[in-house]
């Protein structure tokens, strides 16, 4: 049974082109199925989310850490008897928007875009997959989301300022998202802060001694699983105590927010939309504790010497390309160039750019520079 406080179906606002009902899916599995389906979704499969297959096919790429995040996201929308297939939908559908070398590809398109007077923003990219680069049906551009999965996009993680993005004032900027959307970008730290430990261990570039020295939760529960398998490896040891963590995020998240929407008499979803902050929240104590987490990341891993030539090297291939294709439009795709026609050539650069895999964009590094 869904809370009163959920996205109910029937409550939907619908698709921006009606569709019939399909026999034995609801309208937000049909999203998520249609995420799934679509080639941007795909080609997260080779995007890399921290580090690049040099160091191993095991690590988390972007679209595994997706499906964690999906899982995760179900799990709390569940428990907090929210509407699941929308929750697994915007977690599907909330990093398709990334383009090619994480977070330094990212930084190196918006900083190419903003000496244009632009910027690059991953959920409006987002936005633009889902409405119009995805062509997959004859009767519509795009996949023809629903508007609470559109909506989610844009909100799950930021508050648009109306004034700032008119082009975005279908979708209730001057009211919070549901909480199946709040939740996602809350579900996606507990999921990327436990994998980056998990992966910069097992890459060596962060040790057991320092994470229980500068990872107060996590040395909590290794204490805890030293006493329970003093005799395992310490692999294993390190397994049981971040599935520990991650448990202890998702248990205070659910918790938390249960006592938030009750303290907020929160009955009705215009209730939720109704609220001057977001109720799903982390408590004061697992917030510092994930602050904490985040922290030593930073200071230890995304901006480790190790990763530092890989990180510079991504964002000159990115410039390089933007400059280059900004020089040479004729050198686009036919499509691409047809879409200068009607929109800034910045935009459709880097547009191009960010549906790019690591490997494509490489690829089209070496043709035009003949080098990587």
């Amino acid at each position: 049974m869904l809370a009163a406080y959920a996205v109910h179906l029937e409550q939907s606002r619908g698709r921006r082109f009606p569709e019939p009902a399909h026999p034995y899916r609801n309208d937000f599995q049909r999203d998520r199925d249609r995420v799934i389906h679509a080639r941007a979704f795909r080609r997260l499969e080779a995007k890399t989310q921290v580090f690049t297959r040099r160091y191993s096919d095991h690590f988390r790429n972007r679209l595994t850490h997706t499906l964690e995040v999906s899982q995760i996201s179900r799990t709390i929308a569940g428990a907090l008897r929210l509407n699941v297939d929308l929750a697994e939908a915007l977690a599907l559908v909330h990093d398709i928007g990334h383009p090619p070398f994480g977070h330094a590809g990212e930084k190196a398109l918006d900083t190419a875009m903003r000496a244009h007077g632009l910027c690059f923003d991953h959920n409006l990219h987002a936005l633009r997959i889902v409405e119009d680069f995805e062509q997959r049906y004859a009767a519509f551009r795009g996949l023809n989301l629903t508007f609470e999965v559109r909506e989610g996009i844009i909100k799950h993680s930021h508050d648009y300022a109306s004034e700032q993005h008119p082009e975005l004032a279908e979708y209730l900027l001057d009211q919070r998202p549901p909480l199946e959307a709040q939740l996602i970008d809350l579900a996606d730290e507990i999921a990327y802060n436990a994998a980056d430990l998990d992966d910069g261990y097992e890459a060596h570039l962060l040790s057991l001694e320092e994470i229980r020295e500068r990872v107060p939760i996590f040395e909590k529960f290794f204490l805890e699983v030293e006493g329970i398998y003093p005799d395992a490896p310490a692999k294993l040891k390190f397994n049981e105590s971040l599935k520990r963590v991650l448990n202890y995020f998702v248990d205070d998240l659910i918790r938390n927010t249960r006592q938030r929407i009750a303290g907020g008499n929160i009955g009705t979803l215009d209730d939720v939309r109704r609220c001057l902050e977001r109720l799903a929240a982390f408590s004061p104590a697992a917030e510092r504790e994930r602050k904490r987490n985040k922290d030593f990341l930073y200071e230890t891993l995304y901006f480790s010497p190790s990763l530092a030539d890989e990180k510079d090297a991504a964002e000159r291939v990115v410039g390089e390309l933007f400059a280059f294709w900004m020089d040479h439009p004729e050198s686009l795709p036919h499509n691409y160039q047809d879409k200068a026609k009607a929109e800034s050539l910045s935009r459709v650069v880097c547009d191009y750019i960010a549906g790019m895999t690591d490997h494509f964009i490489l690829e089209q590094y070496e043709n035009h520079f003949g080098e990587r």
